[in-house]
């Protein structure tokens, strides 16, 4: 029988962060951490974990600095911490596996990590590749030269003089208000994330979704962004890592997937040789919460399976 248990990780800064761990009944054939993306949570991520489950695997997650339960723990949303927060997540995600792997007699683990999530799992592979067995890269972005030029510069002034934990409209809809444009019929601001009005109404009603960070957080993400497509740091990257780079046709984060093949192309020129790219026509962001989403599942369960 699967069992579900959830407890806080303590940080080797005292910051606890809320960690659930799902495990088959019986021995299981792997271990899957899962990274959640921007304004959500873990929790959102249930459906796709019990299947893994099924299929024979640990899986365990987390909710990052300033989302979901560690956020509503620490009663602080959209913010990562005072200084250098991106390497701060990418390190918590060590420690967590460092705790949730103690009694797991598996293989290194595999990554699967989403969006913002995708950019920490594209972090921690530049610092930590090694201690993982493979990565699945959902929804991820490529570089955008204005963001993380002139959005680092936003940023940082709006930090100094509104204040870090300010959270920052202007600066929410800089980096996603033109998300819906090519959509027709749109009916809410995050159509863009899935083509099923379910899903997106789920995303809407969740009281752990949806937030609007905080000035320092934008910091600190354009910081991660121009780290994870530094030249010299993807070239840490392990070149016999297997990667599977997975978007949707209409995923405007990966600029409806060329983002996903500029990306394939950087982790090429640094020797990486095990990668596959799969663009899944006519799905949006979440393809974990697209119509159709049964044999996105597959596919990936499929790609881990692979020796």
């Amino acid at each position: 029988m699967m069992t579900k248990s959830i407890q806080y990780v303590e940080m080797s800064d005292g910051y606890d962060i809320y960690t659930v761990v799902y495990k088959p009944e019986g021995t299981p054939i792997g271990h899957v951490h899962i990274l959640h993306g921007m304004d959500e949570h873990i929790g959102r991520y249930e459906e796709f974990a019990l299947y893994l489950v099924s299929e024979g695997y640990v899986v365990t997650g987390h909710d990052h600095r300033g989302h979901g339960h560690t956020g509503k723990k620490h009663n602080q949303f959209g913010f990562f911490c005072e200084v250098n927060g991106f390497e701060r997540v990418t390190e918590d995600v060590r420690e967590v596996l460092q705790v949730v792997r103690k009694d797991l007699a598996c293989q290194s683990p595999i990554l699967f990590a989403h969006s913002m999530g995708s950019f920490i799992g594209r972090r921690y592979i530049q610092k930590y590749g090694h201690s993982v067995s493979k990565i699945v890269l959902s929804g991820t972005g490529g570089p955008n030269n204005f963001i993380q030029k002139s959005g680092k510069w936003l940023a940082v002034a709006f930090a100094r003089i509104q204040g870090k934990h300010t959270s920052n409209n202007m600066l929410y809809k800089l980096a996603f208000g033109k998300f819906n444009d090519d959509f027709k019929d749109v009916k809410t601001k995050y159509d863009w994330l899935s083509s099923d009005a379910e899903e997106v109404q789920k995303f809407i009603n969740d009281p752990l979704c949806g937030f609007v960070a905080s000035n320092q957080f934008f910091v600190d993400l354009v910081d991660g962004l121009n780290i994870i497509h530094d030249r010299k740091e993807i070239e840490r990257v392990p070149k016999n890592l297997p990667i599977l780079l997975i978007s949707g046709s209409l995923d405007p984060v990966s600029r409806n997937g060329k983002d996903v093949w500029a990306v394939s192309e950087q982790y090429k020129k640094a020797g990486i040789t095990d990668i596959t790219v799969v663009i899944e026509e006519e799905k949006r962001h979440e393809l974990l919460n697209e119509t159709g989403k049964e044999k996105t599942f597959k596919l990936i369960a499929k790609w881990m399976e692979k020796t």
